[in-house]
């Protein structure tokens, strides 16, 4: 039996079909833009992000100069992605959790966000959560970010860095160090000083000082150091307590050495001249760039850094007087 050949389709009619296929894929796609990213793109914004609304929001003081370099990379992202920035900061953990809540109010596209006190956020990260907003953390909150259901993490494993640091000061032969703690309650602060303890050989204690008011921190530390001349060693949390330690040593009669984790222009000339040993870089300008700009990969290209299960680490690394010229020039700028 023969079978009749098929109806002959000309070439021009394939080429018809095929850009008429073409065409109704362009549209659905233009239609549905980014509806499988997991949070996707406004068409309305375009195919590259321009225009989506990121908001950062963070636990850091005014005039803390870590925050300003946070906030500087977070700045940079957002100029080369096209994005309108908001950066939003409240010491108060009942504060800074009401600057979410009015970031979702504000139906922003993303929201970047750290975790000093991770209790006082869970709610309001639920509710970005519930309202499809994507939130991603950063600085602080390591432990707290995957339980919480933030996407992505970016920051420093402050236990690691702090056991670095405990390691480092049983290379320099220390006996006795200080841990300054200048923010009660905050876990990446309470976890540098507990990793310090974990390796180092020495004796450790925790000197809590209120790190809002610079003469009461002088104060206490000199005191302290007073009541014990066994103390060789001052480990400070944050750059511009380590300025002050340098001080109240001097005042204190003590022969006790500083340093530190964070860095500055100013400890960066400090490390220069001797006064403080070393500082631990967490790089906080890379923090915000990453937080922000993940967010905007997220959006228009459905991309999780660490796949969602493991953070994207910034530090720790050690500036020393021996490599410290290599990011003077950078810390000078404002970004390291």
């Amino acid at each position: 039996m023969n079978t009749p050949p098929p109806p002959r389709t000309s070439l021009r009619s394939l080429r018809v079909a095929a850009l008429t296929s073409v065409a109704v894929l362009l549209l659905a796609g233009c239609s549905g833009a980014g509806g499988d990213l997991g949070g996707g793109t406004d068409a309305a914004k375009g195919a590259d992000g321009a225009g989506l609304k990121i908001a950062l929001i963070t636990h850091g003081g005014e005039g803390d100069s870590f925050w300003e370099r946070v906030q500087k990379g977070a700045e940079a992202a957002a100029a080369k992605d096209g994005v309108d920035l908001t950066y939003a900061n409240d010491s108060d953990p009942a504060g800074q959790a009401q600057l979410v809540r009015d970031a979702i109010s504000d139906r922003v596209d993303g929201i970047a966000v750290t975790l000093a006190k991770p209790a006082a956020m869970r709610a309001p990260v639920a509710a970005a959560r519930a309202a499809g907003i994507p939130v991603v953390g950063l600085n602080s909150g390591i432990d707290a970010w995957k339980s919480q259901g933030l996407l992505e993490y970016f920051g420093e494993d402050e236990i690691v860095a702090g056991a670095a640091v405990g390691d480092k000061l049983n290379g320099l032969k220390v006996k006795h160090a200080l841990c300054v703690i200048h923010e009660r309650g905050n876990v990446a602060l309470e976890a540098r000083c507990a990793g310090v303890k974990k390796t180092f050989g020495g004796e450790t204690e925790n000197l809590y000082v209120e790190g809002t008011d610079p003469e009461a921190v002088d104060t206490v530390l000199t005191a302290r150091l007073r009541q014990n001349p066994g103390i060789d060693e001052v480990v400070t949390l944050g750059a511009q307590f380590a300025l002050d330690a340098v001080d109240s040593v001097k005042a204190a009669g003590s022969r006790a050495h500083v340093a530190t984790f964070d860095l500055n222009n100013d400890l960066v000339k400090a490390v220069r001249a001797g006064d403080v040993q070393f500082a631990v870089d967490q790089q906080p300008y890379l923090q915000g760039y990453l937080a922000v700009d993940s967010l905007w990969l997220y959006r228009t290209n459905g991309n999780i850094s660490g796949g969602g299960v493991a953070p994207v680490l910034t530090g720790p690394a050690f500036v020393t007087r021996t490599n410290v010229a290599a990011v003077a020039k950078f810390a000078a700028a404002g970004t390291r």
